[in-house]
């Protein structure tokens, strides 16, 4: 199956059904490396930040691998898009949902393992995010800021996982700054957070970090109503 140049419009997700179609129907196996960004680009009559976005997508779900100077390699051929799309059409309640998940057990981590440096550059994430005024720079700032709690726990699937998040994360908050009826904590709630994990207490770091998601997330349950129920289970005829 060969590569043919991308229709206009979602360019990005239209590089990634392309690569991942080379990958599903066997074109490029598992092990293989596939081209370079700028051959990718030309075959695909796109941008190089087209390609690159495309791949980091695929690298964050564990379809490709970068490896520095080297190049980008087949590390399985599951196809994400299902859940790429799942993610990208999710609602406000459903990403602080996740979050609230991800930064409690965070921040619980980070309180037992962070380092010095972690501890310097938390301070200085931080310091980027209070300064913030635009709504593009400020979720941009505070998807760091997490992104750094979460690098600290030194857990590699953790932080896999939130730095596939960690986009969607940030176009959340963008959304929350620009929208007045829906509060998100500011310097103090996020100051507790980086107090808990330098003085090495994990529960206290842990509702700390629940403390800046809970307000959020309470009025967008009003906002949004309650979520859907579970479908109903089979018995055990089947009905």
């Amino acid at each position: 199956m060969a590569l043919s140049p991308v229709p206009g419009g979602s360019t990005v997700e239209a590089v990634l059904d392309q690569l991942q179609a080379q990958i599903s129907g066997g074109s490029w196996r598992v092990g293989e490396r596939i081209p370079g960004e700028l051959d990718l680009a030309a075959r695909l009559g796109v941008s190089r930040p087209a390609v690159r976005e495309a791949i980091r997508a695929l690298a964050h779900v564990g379809v490709l691998e970068v490896r520095r100077g080297d190049g980008t390699y087949v590390r399985s051929s599951a196809d994400p898009r299902p859940l790429l799309r799942r993610v990208e059409r999710a609602t406000l309640r459903d990403v602080f949902e996740v979050q609230l998940a991800y930064d409690v057990q965070a921040a619980r981590l980070a309180a037992r393992r962070r380092t010095p440096d972690d501890l310097e550059r938390l301070a200085e994430l931080l310091a980027v995010r209070n300064a913030a005024t635009d709504a593009d720079a400020f979720g941009a700032a505070d998807a760091r800021f997490h992104l750094g709690v979460v690098e600290a726990t030194r857990n590699p699937v953790l932080i896999e996982a939130h730095r596939f998040f960690v986009d969607r994360l940030r176009d959340s908050m963008r959304t929350i700054r620009l929208d007045r009826e829906v509060p998100e904590a500011g310097p103090a709630a996020h100051q507790a957070v980086l107090d808990a994990v330098a003085a090495a207490d994990p529960e206290a770091a842990a509702r700390a970090a629940a403390a800046v998601v809970e307000p959020t997330l309470a009025v967008l349950e009003t906002l949004v109503g309650p979520a859907p129920e579970d479908p109903p289970r089979p018995g055990r005829d089947g009905r």
